[in-house]
């Protein structure tokens, strides 16, 4: 069948990550990373170290630190004991990202929200940003850790937004996020202003890197 010239050609659904993608949160996580390790007294490493902690789910990173699982659960406690106090505010905003976001969605994009933060934390961020509006919905990690992982995250996306693989993109700073989007046969973009940078956006199969958020806009046209 061909196409009416006026007929409704539906954009794509863009899901976002959120640390390193919309924000800088570098401080709140390292800081509530440092602070949980302190509560079980444990060494803080430098931050240089500690920034590797942004990105992968919380499990994932304390769980090589403890051999007891009522450990690792302990110090997601203590990380969430200071988050939800004042980490969830320590982030900035990355330039121009608010405005290219705010471009896509007038365009007709469906946004959201697809990251390993736990919900309740990303919804709480998101609620907060001056263009989180534009995002129908976030879609972040169970409280149990049993939803943490992006392949599992991308498809609670799909299926609470009733959409397709094919239909979608990823966008994302971390191989976790293209691993998430390629699990699923999904067109995915690497951005190179957060914390995963070129060399490991390309060794996980990015298929296209943005070294700004405007380049969104031309990749996304």
């Amino acid at each position: 069948m061909t196409l009416g010239r006026h007929a409704f050609v539906p954009r794509a659904t863009l899901f976002f990550d959120l640390d390193g993608t919309l924000i800088d949160s570098a401080v709140g996580i390292t800081q509530c990373v440092a602070h949980a390790l302190t509560r079980m007294d444990q060494p803080v490493p430098p931050q240089d170290e500690l920034r590797r902690w942004i990105g992968p789910s919380l499990r994932t990173s304390f769980a090589p630190l403890f051999a007891n699982p009522a450990d690792i659960e302990q110090a997601v406690t203590y990380y969430r004991e200071r988050f939800d106090v004042v980490g969830w505010r320590e982030h900035e905003v990355y330039p121009r990202i608010g405005q290219v976001v705010q471009e896509l969605h007038d365009r007709g994009h469906r946004l959201a929200i697809v990251t390993a933060k736990n919900e309740p934390h990303a919804r709480r961020i998101i609620d907060h940003l001056p263009f989180g509006s534009c995002f129908e919905d976030v879609i972040g990690a169970t409280i149990d850790g049993s939803r943490s992982e992006k392949p599992q995250l991308v498809a609670e996306a799909l299926q609470r937004l009733s959409l397709t693989p094919d239909q979608c993109w990823m966008i994302g700073d971390r191989r976790m996020d293209i691993a998430g989007a390629r699990h699923h046969a999904m067109r995915n973009i690497g951005v190179l202003w957060g914390f995963g940078g070129a060399d490991e956006l390309q060794l996980a199969g990015a298929q296209h890197l943005a070294n700004t958020p405007d380049d969104l806009l031309t990749l996304l046209a």
